[in-house]
């Protein structure tokens, strides 16, 4: 139970700090990050735009130690695709903010999130398949990671 209300208690300051950092007087330029190298993606790409991961908000967790929250929105432009990876060690929780995505882990069938849904992945999960359902409307997350101190948040599979 105490468990529980921890969790609860570190996404509502996710989700208030990422509501901070998203609003427009905060410039979040300087902390887009490609959600993964060009070259692990040029076969995607070149079928699909990528998505883009924007880190909002990072806090070691006081009572956990070794442990990191970490917040970012990903923005999946019409139309785009990310290649499969998968999130190390990472607890991940994610919610659709706006428009609507498919997705799908290793063993599971495809699903697909609108805009007010979540899902979890647990830790080693094996991302098949996260992608924008719109070819004209953008899709958007609200991604929160409790990873191991210092772990890359997205590991992308390696090209085939």
């Amino acid at each position: 139970m105490i468990g529980v209300r921890i969790a609860s208690g570190l996404l509502v300051a996710g989700m208030t700090a990422t509501a901070t950092a998203c609003s427009p007087a905060v410039d979040r330029a300087t902390a887009t990050v490609p959600a993964a190298p060009a070259a692990a993606t040029a076969t995607v790409a070149s079928q699909h735009p990528s998505e883009t991961l924007s880190p909002a908000f990072e806090q070691p967790l006081p009572n956990v130690k070794g442990k990191t929250f970490t917040s970012a929105i990903v923005d999946f432009p019409p139309n785009a695709r990310a290649g499969p990876h998968r999130h190390g060690a990472a607890f991940v929780y994610a919610y659709v903010l706006e428009g609507a995505v498919r997705s799908q882990l290793a063993g599971e069938p495809v699903r697909a999130y609108h805009q007010g849904q979540n899902w979890v992945e647990q830790p080693g999960a094996h991302h098949l398949l996260t992608e924008n359902t719109s070819r004209t409307k953008v899709a958007k997350l609200l991604v929160i990671f409790i990873s191991n101190t210092g772990d890359r948040l997205k590991i992308e599979d390696p090209p085939k």
